[in-house]
């Protein structure tokens, strides 16, 4: 970031803001001030918590200045303050100055699952060929996006924006925030039903992301959904399809897993080329597929940016594969973990038994002599009248037939515990802690583990103390040669 990335004058000019106090030059921008870096502009904004209570705080960590919108108790006199009549629209007015006056080329992404995958791999193949802006973690709500923008550098190259919703009407806004020259959507899955009457209403909300593209910008999406035309009757102009339909602008031919990653057969705007994505799956491959065009309408070099791609790892939590060692001498006393724990519908779900399916187990090396593909699966969250349902179909899915046991923990995941055939069905818990507790019973040496479910059902607390059954100091590594097949 640079060194100065807001001087006092340019935030009252962005903001209408009234300053008090000296004035101060800014290299960052916090919402946090437990996280905040010297230096930052702390936005006292009022969500969960009222920021101005930490205003003190984050100037005795070393602010810049704090945006408020009244004087906190206990500030000295001098205290270095922007004063605006609502902090949100303050910083709403920072991102929306801070997106004028950079020459970065934007893109924005959306999507019922992938975003943040999505996002990263294409940080990742943009990162070679200049300086890159993206948001960190999952920022992509009404106060994130904002924020992704207002910290963004006028000299950027490259800025990469994701967006997401959870009601009608979110999306639009933000993206005529963010006005990106592309905006991507990774695909259209039961995800928020609970705020949406089908597929077909989540399709149109996704596709008002193209309200904010920049005039002659490039709209590109799944071209093999039943509401991919939806997709496409939301893009200003003529837009760009990612998929394995013979139509597709964008198409993948061929997909081979092994040694722990894809390897992709393409074709990108017409131009053949060979990728490989660093994690299994084939969500992975497509979402890399959507990445890669993304990059290309960017104006990025192909070529590099398939470079880029292969330093991608999945974060923890989002699909990360780990070899977990349950004996500090013998290497082979170990099983794997897929933590996809982070969060889960009927589509990621399905995906990641995917993954768990391609996954083979090492038969000879625990105390059962076979090794066992095992699924633990929480609940999937804001799903809707539905929800009982789709949790119960879960059992039909072609992946679910090579799983040998399903744990469930969570009143929708009995519905799925319910339709199992009885020889795969494991345990089921009304909360993640009860399998917690139980963690060391549920593997054995030679085992592939999938944890996945939302974040509100708790479920990443199991991967962790999955994780946790290493003996200290011995590190877990990424598994080697137990992907199989193609798809």
């Amino acid at each position: 970031m640079s060194a100065r990335l807001w001087t006092s004058a340019a935030a009252a000019a962005a903001t209408g803001g009234r300053l008090e106090g000296p004035a101060w030059n800014a290299s960052g921008v916090s919402i946090d001030s437990r996280t905040l870096s010297p230096g930052d502009l702390f936005v006292a904004l009022e969500d969960q918590r009222d920021g101005h209570d930490f205003v003190v705080d984050a100037l005795a960590k070393g602010a810049a200045a704090a945006l408020v919108s009244r004087r906190p108790e206990g500030l000295p006199a001098e205290a270095p303050l922007l004063v605006v009549p609502d902090v949100l629209k303050g910083l709403e007015d920072l991102a929306r100055a801070a997106r004028a006056r950079s020459r970065a080329r934007v893109v924005a992404i959306t999507g019922s699952v992938g975003k943040t995958s999505t996002k990263e791999m294409l940080r990742a193949a943009l990162a070679g060929q200049g300086r890159v802006h993206a948001a960190e973690a999952s920022y992509n709500n009404h106060w994130g996006v904002p924020l992704t923008l207002a910290r963004l550098a006028e000299d950027a190259d490259f800025a990469v924006i994701e967006i997401g919703m959870n009601h009608p009407g979110e999306i639009a806004p933000l993206a005529r925030l963010a006005r990106p020259h592309v905006g991507l959507i990774t695909t259209i899955a039961p995800a928020h039903m609970e705020a949406f009457a089908g597929l077909e209403e989540i399709a149109r909300e996704k596709a008002s992301l193209f309200e904010g593209l920049e005039a002659g910008g490039t709209a590109i999406l799944p071209g093999d959904l039943s509401v991919s035309p939806i997709l496409a009757a939301g893009a200003p102009g003529a837009c760009e399809t990612f998929g394995r339909g013979e139509s597709c602008t964008h198409r993948l031919i061929e997909l081979g897993l092994a040694q722990g990653m894809c390897s992709v057969r393409a074709e990108i705007g017409g131009e053949a080329l060979f990728y490989r994505v660093q994690s299994p799956g084939a969500h992975f491959a497509e979402n890399a597929l959507g990445a890669l065009a993304a990059a290309r309408a960017l104006g990025a070099d192909l070529a590099h940016a398939v470079l880029g791609l292969g330093s991608w790892r999945p974060p923890e939590g989002r699909g990360q594969v780990r070899r977990i060692a349950l004996d500090p001498v013998m290497p082979e006393m170990s099983f794997t973990l897929i933590d996809d724990a982070f969060n889960a519908n009927p589509a990621s779900m399905a995906a990641a038994l995917e993954v768990l399916a391609a996954t083979a187990p090492r038969d000879g090396v625990g105390r059962i002599e076979k090794g066992r593909r095992i699924a633990i699966l929480g609940d999937m969250l804001e799903l809707g009248p539905e929800e009982e349902a789709l949790h119960g179909a879960l059992a039909d899915l072609g992946a679910m037939d090579t799983v040998d046991i399903v744990h469930c923990t969570g009143p929708r995941m009995r519905h799925l515990h319910a339709n199992l055939p009885a020889q795969k069905r494991g345990r089921w818990v009304e909360t993640a802690e009860e399998l917690c507790q139980q963690a060391h019973q549920l593997v054995d040496a030679g085992d592939v583990v999938l944890v996945k479910g939302s974040k509100g059902s708790r479920v990443s607390r199991v991967a962790a103390a999955l994780a946790a059954l290493a003996p200290a100091g011995v590190p877990d590594d990424a598994p080697d040669d137990e992907m199989q097949g193609s798809a």
